[in-house]
């Protein structure tokens, strides 16, 4: 049976003392979640060690937002897979479009880092979309599947969460429709030999949309930006119906 799995990503938003405000308001939200959602909040490295403390003994799972593939080494600026797990990290996304845009990340990379996650116990989030132009000239569905088969080259698909962003609709306030969003991860799962693998939609996810997104049969859970900055908004999210 495949999980439902709500994953906020803060990007980098948040100090410390952010941090803790707003679990203060967001964590009593979470009295009336159902069970079986995996509730995620993924945050800049400079919040994860003081979010560890205060998730403990919760039902927030903590997520970051990069990893390296290599366990240590001379790559200044960037964070290991060990060095994630003893703060007490259990998922971290990979491949975010904002990643592959402005940091320079490919598929082949995006594949290492899948493989170092997981080796170290972690669970990925794999972020894959086309863009606006890549939709326009009817690339979607290329794009995608050009994606799935060079980053999940040698992955477990066991321990795995995919997220559906088209890249369009991160950030803009456009929503994809939630019938084509179905659509997508449709063809999405059809590529994995795992068919129990979660699969999240996000891009400009907010609460006034999500029951609809939920109702999706192929949609397992969203991946929300923006609107998880903000605790009612993401309280709203989580307990979506």
């Amino acid at each position: 049976m495949r999980k439902k799995v709500i994953a906020g990503n803060w990007k980098m938003y948040k100090t410390q003392a952010d941090a803790q405000e707003y679990l203060q308001e967001f964590l009593p939200q979470l009295d009336e979640t159902p069970e079986e959602r995996e509730v995620i909040l993924c945050v800049p490295f400079t919040d994860l060690a003081v979010m560890s403390r205060n998730l403990h003994g919760s039902r927030v799972r903590l997520g970051a937002q990069n990893v390296h593939w290599e366990s240590e080494g001379a790559f200044t600026g960037e964070v290991s897979a060990p060095m994630l797990v003893e703060l007490g990290v259990s998922y971290v996304v990979i491949g975010h479009s904002e990643r592959r845009q402005y940091f320079g990340e490919t598929d082949e990379t995006v594949n290492q880092r899948l493989k170092a996650a997981q080796a170290a116990g972690m669970v990925p989030i794999l972020c894959v979309g086309e863009t606006k132009q890549q939709r326009d000239s009817g690339q979607t569905e290329d794009v995608i599947l050009k994606q799935l088969a060079i980053d999940l080259e040698g992955v477990e698909q066991s321990r795995l969460v995919i997220a559906y962003e088209p890249i369009w609709a991160i950030g803009t306030g456009d929503t994809c429709e939630s019938k084509e969003a179905n659509r997508v991860i449709g063809i999405i799962r059809n590529q994995l030999s795992n068919s129990d693998v979660p699969i999240q939609y996000g891009g400009s996810v907010k609460p006034d949309n999500i029951d609809e997104i939920m109702a999706q049969p192929e949609i397992d859970g969203v991946l929300v930006g923006g609107a998880s900055l903000v605790p009612s908004g993401f309280g709203r999210i989580v307990n979506y119906s």
